[in-house]
């Protein structure tokens, strides 16, 4: 066989091998009374996925018409977050939460400086002008993750083959401690799981 034909192949049965070791979850959220919560963060955590994080590019949260949008950017760690002002008001972003702290004084437009979230958590953002003004960052340690739908499905696509820990984050929890962490194992066929959250108090 020649050598040309045979590296083709090679790449071709390496190229269906990693496919074939990538499934699907899908993750249906519901509430206490057993209905839809639409905008839960859905992620898997491992070793395997820590080392796997990479950055994304261009991730901002607008301020317009007094309002961050959106209110929840779900980002990989160390994600750098622009935070351009579209109001003809200024704004001044902060956080005191632990995992970055940070104040943008009075400004308009867009901050030279994006900041950066090089740790995992959740961060609370505010106006210190506009009470009313709130948001969330919410920086992952895993690059597989979504956001259930209003319909409560939450969908990973090609996820490795592997073991993980199922976490589920909503805004609106009152302890995310109550939240169950569940032991799953992806495998090469599509699965389905339901996660049921304790009390949820909506902030506005």
């Amino acid at each position: 066989m020649n050598l040309k034909l045979l590296t083709i192949l090679l790449t071709l049965a390496l190229l269906f091998s990693s496919v074939s070791l990538a499934a699907g979850l899908q993750v249906q959220v519901i509430d206490e009374q057993g209905k839809p919560v639409a905008g839960a963060v859905v992620f898997l955590e491992s070793a395997a996925a820590s080392a796997a994080v990479k950055p994304v590019d261009d991730a901002r949260i607008v301020q317009k018409d007094k309002t961050f949008i959106p209110d929840v950017l779900v980002i990989p760690r160390g994600t750098a977050v622009y935070f351009p002002n579209e109001d003809t008001v200024r704004h001044h972003v902060y956080s005191f939460s632990a995992i970055k702290p940070f104040e943008i004084k009075l400004y308009v437009g867009t901050p030279a400086s994006p900041v950066l979230f090089d740790q995992s958590g959740v961060a609370v953002l505010g106006c210190n002008i506009h009470d009313e003004m709130i948001a969330w960052v919410v920086a992952l340690d895993t690059p597989y993750y979504s956001r259930s739908d209003q319909q409560g499905l939450s969908r990973l696509e090609q996820v490795p083959a592997g073991s993980y820990t199922l976490r589920v984050w909503h805004k609106d929890l009152l302890n995310e401690q109550d939240v169950p962490k569940l032991a799953i194992e992806i495998g090469q066929q599509p699965q389905q799981t339901t996660v049921q959250l304790p009390k949820l108090a909506p902030v506005f």
